[in-house]
């Protein structure tokens, strides 16, 4: 079938059952997407979608496909098929009975296409029987949809039809399937709208005419018995009248139809001679019963020089290409109403035409009762110019009157047009395609970018605008680090820091999602994140606070790769203002300033292994929420004095389910089962460094479950206030420039340069100096 069959089939179930119906209906059948009209697909193609429709839909087959058949009626409508369908009867037998030509019509475009083919007899009763033959079976049901659409559209008719006989057609050298339906018509005086089908305009508009008809039957009886009434008075008032005045009497007022029936006038002689009428019809063939021809045209008699004998057999020289019947007069006067295509049989031909393609006649068949004979009016069946070249033909071949003259320069033309359409169809499914890979690519590109930079900030970078600073009155920042860094590194392959420090990061990467935080950085093993920031909630504490404990958590699941014990993290945490915006251009970072900072990494690396830290403003934050704290004392931090600070112990209403994101267990035994299969999976990785580094969250981790936090209104919501002269005021009180933000760093003195390293900080953890180093020059970064 073409392509238009199959792009109908998807319109029907896209517009009824939504596109979401279509795409499993057609991943189920294993199809694309779309149809070239102008592509022949198989017609298994049509066949699965159909039976996969009826199990999906739970909808029996006559059923689908009658509701097929209504909608291809107006599909054919919409393609621009409305104006020929129209024309092809006056009503429903002369509609059915031209299909067959229609068909022959589109052959001349659609050179592939295989049509069923129709037969209608008129009974005594009014109703019809449509003999419906297919070379594709169980597709009989499309009928009565298809004439039912067209009866009740076209015509103002409603019709039953009613399956009387399914047999194989013997007269049929395809052995087709043959369907005799018993079809009954009853006419609709209503301007109600039956379906959707008789919903639009112009439909309205004739269905008015037709009953404008109907209605005005009373005017045309008042009609004639007025004209009764006049010639009643004849031999009162006699009064010659003229032809036209007795021609007016018998006209319908103001409509112009005869009300009498149309009796032809045939002269007494035949007023042509025989060499005229061979002339005249140049391509025509009489033959009798036993199938020996009579009389043959001039051109027809040049092309197949055997029928100048006259007597000979018709079934010698040519064969019946359509319908597909058995070459015997009985079978022709049975399909008398169908077309008939001949083609020359290649062997009866002269030796000049063996090597080209074989001849073609199309045509009609008439019954000659009273010489007992079958006239065969035809005409070359040529599509192209191309195929009048191929034999050796002219257009001066064909007689002047013959329409197949222009048929072949319109086709010519049509077919160049169709050629132009099926290449801009392939385009445009091309650019489609490249399309749609083109927005998968783009989400790609925006989910890498959204993973460097907010959300919003990468937005405003991609329209080309500037990004300004924000000043942020108050957030949580939390540092993490690893605890005798430096030794494990000195003592493993640095492809084992890196699945170390993978296999750790992709848990903590995790739980960022589960509490909303921020990830702001990663240095080394240093873990960087913030609350608040960049979208300022009144949970800013909380979520860090249970991002902090579910680390913990998830570090115990990484494995030291020198000891194979796992892993200890130190963890601090501060709250206070901070200033964020977008560093650089070559690799945009989206960074904080601000003593907050400073105060947070000092939390960090003044903590104990497996503890999480925190400041005394961190803790006034949290004192009063369901967080189990206890008291470290006083400590001297580097650069700031003396400090009370406290320890996190846990969520007192929060299981860890909850904060390590996991579905929620009956009893808490189900965690050390997932985390006995992590840490399997673990050493898995580990045990392959190419697997390792192509590792990603997705392959390992249990399905993230966000935890639910309650906000309310901020002071600092949405408040942007980036000025270069803008003063904010640090923890100690001291006001700073913006200007110079690297001074923003409490721990720095006057007038010392902000971008060179911290000496002091190295200081503060002789232990460590490496991992010192590298943590002090992400301090002065951010």
């Amino acid at each position: 079938m073409y392509g238009f069959i199959n792009t109908c089939l998807k319109f029907l179930v896209a517009e009824k059952y939504g596109e979401e119906t279509w795409e499993k209906l057609r991943i189920q059948a294993g199809v694309q997407d779309t149809f070239l009209t102008f592509e022949v697909y198989k017609d298994e193609i049509t066949m699965q979608l159909i039976d996969k429709a009826c199990k999906m839909l739970d909808v029996p087959p006559d059923m689908v496909l009658k509701q097929f058949g209504e909608f291809f009626f107006e599909f054919c409508k919409r393609s621009g098929y409305d104006h020929m369908l129209r024309t092809l009867g006056g009503n429903l037998y002369e509609f059915i009975e031209n299909l067959d030509a229609l068909h022959s019509y589109l052959s001349l475009s659609y050179q592939e296409m295989n049509a069923p083919s129709f037969r209608v007899e008129k009974n005594e009763d009014g109703s019809m029987h449509l003999h419906y033959y297919s070379d594709r079976r169980g597709l009989c049901h499309i009928v009565p949809g298809i004439i039912g659409a067209a009866a009740l559209d076209f015509f103002n008719t409603e019709i039953s039809m009613e399956i009387v006989n399914q047999t194989e057609e013997e007269e049929r050298t395809g052995k087709k399937e043959h369907i005799v339906f018993l079809v009954t018509q009853k006419p609709v005086f209503s301007y109600k709208k039956r379906n959707k089908f008789s919903s639009s305009p112009q439909y309205i508009a004739d269905s008015g005419r037709q009953i404008e008809k109907q209605l005005n039957k009373e005017d045309i009886e008042k009609n004639l018995n007025k004209i009764r009434d006049r010639t009643s008075l004849v031999s009162i008032c006699p009064a010659k009248k003229n032809h036209w005045e007795t021609i007016r009497g018998i006209v319908t007022l103001g409509r112009g139809k005869l009300l009498r029936g149309f009796d032809p006038a045939y002269p007494t002689t035949l007023w042509i001679d025989t060499k005229t009428f061979c002339n005249g019809l140049p391509f025509h063939i009489v033959f009798d019963e036993e199938l020996r021809v009579k009389q043959s045209g001039v051109s027809i008699q040049k092309i197949v020089p055997g029928l100048q004998t006259m007597g000979i057999r018709l079934d010698h020289y040519f064969s019946i290409v359509h319908p597909e019947v058995t070459f015997t007069i009985s079978s022709v006067q049975k399909f008398i109403n169908s077309q008939f295509v001949f083609r020359t049989r290649r062997e009866m031909m002269p030796e000049s035409w063996k090597q080209r393609p074989m001849l073609e006649l199309r045509g009609q068949m008439i019954w000659m009762e009273s010489l007992q004979c079958m006239l065969y009016l035809c005409s070359p069946l040529l599509r192209t110019l191309h195929e009048l070249e191929e034999r050796q033909m002219h257009i001066a071949d064909i007689a002047p009157h013959d329409v197949t003259r222009d048929l072949i320069l319109l086709n010519q033309q049509r077919l160049a047009e169709m050629e132009l359409s099926n290449q801009l169809e392939r385009k445009k499914e091309e650019l489609r395609i490249l399309s749609k890979h083109l927005e998968e690519e783009k989400k790609k590109t925006e989910a890498l970018l959204y993973a460097m930079l907010p959300k919003h900030v990468a937005n405003q970078l991609k329209e080309g605008k500037r990004v300004e600073a924000g000043e942020f009155k108050e957030c949580t920042i939390l540092f993490s680090d690893v605890v005798t860094f430096t030794n494990i590194c000195a003592q493993c392959e640095p492809i084992q820091i890196v699945l170390m420090l993978n296999s750790m990061y992709l848990r903590f990467d995790r739980l960022t999602t589960v509490h909303d935080v921020y990830k702001v950085e990663t240095i080394g093993d240093a873990y960087m994140v913030v609350g608040g920031v960049p979208v300022p909630v009144s949970t800013h504490a909380e979520r860090v606070a249970n991002f902090a404990l579910g680390i913990i958590i998830a570090a115990k699941e990484v494995k030291n790769p020198v000891s194979g014990n796992p892993i200890q993290i130190r963890v601090g945490i501060h709250t206070g203002p901070v200033l964020a915006g977008v560093v650089g251009e070559k690799m945009p970072r989206y960074c904080l300033f601000g003593d907050t900072v400073n105060i947070a990494s000092r939390m960090e690396s003044h903590g104990i292994p497996s503890k999480i830290h925190l400041s005394p403003t961190t803790y006034y934050c949290l004192k009063d929420k369901s967080f189990e704290m206890t008291e470290r004392g006083e400590i001297e931090v580097k650069g700031k004095g003396k400090m009370y600070t406290y320890f996190l112990i846990r969520n007192r209403t929060a299981t860890e389910n909850e904060i390590m994101g996991n579905p929620i267990k009956e009893s808490d035994s189900d965690h050390e089962s997932v985390q006995s299969f992590q840490e399997s999976r673990i050493k898995m990785i580990q045990s392959s460094c190419q697997q390792a580094m192509q590792l990603n969250s997705d392959q390992y981790q249990p399905p993230t479950i966000a935890m639910k936090y309650i906000d309310g209104l901020t002071e600092t919501q949405a408040s942007y206030k980036g000025r270069s002269q803008e003063r904010i005021m640090d923890l100690t009180g001291k006001t700073h420039d913006f200007e110079s933000y690297g001074c923003l760093h409490g721990d720095q003195q006057p007038g010392s340069d902000p971008y060179l390293p911290n000496q002091e900080r190295i200081k503060s953890a002789p232990e460590e100096p490496q991992n010192r180093n590298v943590r002090s020059n992400f301090c002065n970064l951010v």
